[in-house]
């Protein structure tokens, strides 16, 4: 099957790989020409604009755009009067699912078909495949069922789970039709609002099990410092790169996410390549807003998300103002 590829970082260009092992014909355009020249080495259609890249595909199109969430409504706004009636334009980026609506909406007018498509599996998806959550009109979705199901991991990447009978869902496969248009980037908002709070609780207990030790430190004795009472209940050195390497056997905490956290302790145990800024990139806040608007409660990864705001230094003002709140009332000295 035909398909065309725009965005070729570190997501798109191997999604094209995938699609091109699986037998697919992938035309390929980025507005960094080296990448699109890279793949063009490797067997795929180039294109040098979107106007060559658009003569390259046969009609109907399907284009996949694997771009930031900020330049999605650009592109689409380049593509559309360029676009015939049938063709389909899939959003594999971490859009906002309330924006998939409002573009579907407007590119239906056309008789264009939009598809929202979550992608997880990160720069690992080349090898291990990806999980596709997907949004959109039944008819388009079901042509492109192809390129889902050569993107998707496959049912071999995990036991089937007990109650499961007959042939495999495409679930099983990888990729699943979560619903019209927005279900899909719903579904891998929720997705990632979860690995928010998964790779908070892992940091939280790891930092906790790094600080076992405290009690054979040192510690000053002052008005200022709650003292440790009993010193003697935390003297364990214990080897936070080991812990990590026994939970990923046979633990109820072992996770893929468990093995890439032993692999960077590994690779380095102090984390001194890392500086502890933590970005979100959208998914995380929309979790938190839909959770708000439906009335669902989703504390941890809400807390989960104000956790990296923190990290980038977006409370210091707020504890500066605390500090000076108890020099205010008691004449307490910050201690540095």
């Amino acid at each position: 099957m035909q398909i065309g590829m725009i965005g070729l970082g570190r997501m798109g260009a191997n999604m094209a790989r995938r699609l091109k092992n699986a037998g697919h014909h992938c035309v390929v355009f980025d507005h960094n020409q080296e990448a699109v020249q890279g793949l063009a080495n490797e067997g795929m259609t180039a294109a040098d604009s979107i106007q060559d890249f658009l003569k390259k595909l046969s009609t109907p199109r399907v284009i996949w755009l694997m771009l930031p969430a900020a330049v999605v409504d650009s592109a689409i706004a380049e593509l559309t009067p360029l676009l015939n009636a049938d063709d389909i334009l899939v959003d594999g980026g971490n859009s906002y699912y309330k924006d998939d609506i409002i573009r579907a909406r407007k590119l239906a007018e056309k008789s264009i078909h939009y598809i929202d498509v979550g992608v997880s599996g990160g720069t690992w998806g080349l090898e291990r495949g990806y999980c596709l959550m997907i949004g959109g009109q039944q008819g388009a979705v079901s042509r492109l069922n192809p390129i889902f199901a050569a993107l998707a991991p496959g049912v071999e990447t995990a036991p089937r789970t007990s109650g499961c009978q007959g042939p495999a869902s495409t679930a099983e496969t990888g990729y699943l039709h979560c619903g019209p248009e927005g279900a899909g980037h719903f579904v891998k908002m929720v997705h990632n609002g979860i690995e928010y709070g998964m790779m908070a609780a892992y940091a939280e207990g790891f930092n906790l099990l790094r600080h076992a030790n405290v009690g054979d430190l040192n510690h000053q004795i002052d008005a200022e410092t709650t003292p440790l009472r009993e010193p003697e209940t935390f003297r364990y050195a214990i080897n936070v790169a080991e812990v990590a390497e026994l939970w990923r056997r046979g633990s109820v905490v072992s996770s893929w996410l468990l093995d890439l956290t032993a692999h960077a302790l590994q690779a380095d145990p102090n984390l001194q390549s890392f500086g502890g800024k933590v970005s979100d990139s959208g998914e995380g806040r929309w979790t938190s807003i839909a959770a708000i608007e439906s009335g669902t409660p989703a504390p941890v990864l809400t807390a989960a998300l104000f956790d990296r705001f923190n990290s980038r230094g977006e409370a210091d003002y707020g504890n500066k103002l605390l500090s000076a709140m108890r020099f205010e009332f008691g004449g307490h000295h910050e201690k540095h």
